[in-house]
């Protein structure tokens, strides 16, 4: 089992940047793949990137890609997703989450853990 707790939400001008961060207890992290979600107010939980045990990474979307980069640290348990170039539809709470599946999956349903959200909010 592993508890994820997400920080670095916050504030930022559109064009800002974000770093969020993921941290896991447990001393199996590395056997977890790790995914991040958003979910913005009257929408779905949106895929947004993961990153698999063995470092293979996706960006679903081209909305994120050149702007997010997914990456962790399997010595300090803990993940991380630095943001640039934020714009307001970025604005959502994110969260990240944890499976044991190889290949990081896109759907929420195939993870296992979650953390309890992080709030970025981009004015423009």
């Amino acid at each position: 089992q592993v508890q994820l707790v997400e920080s670095g939400g916050g504030l930022v001008q559109a064009g800002g940047s974000l770093r969020l961060s993921c941290a896991a207890s447990g001393r199996t992290f590395s056997s977890y793949s790790l995914g991040w979600f958003r979910q913005a107010p009257g929408k779905d939980r949106e895929f947004v990137a993961a990153i698999s045990r063995g470092g293979a990474f996706i960006y679903p979307v081209d909305s994120v890609k050149g702007r997010f980069t997914i990456s962790r640290d399997n010595a300090k348990n803990t993940g991380a997703l630095q943001m640039n170039r934020l714009k307001p539809e970025d604005t959502a709470v994110y969260y990240c989450a944890a499976t044991l599946d190889l290949v990081a999956p896109r759907t929420a349903r195939q993870y296992d853990y979650w953390g309890q959200g992080t709030q970025v909010t981009v004015s423009s």
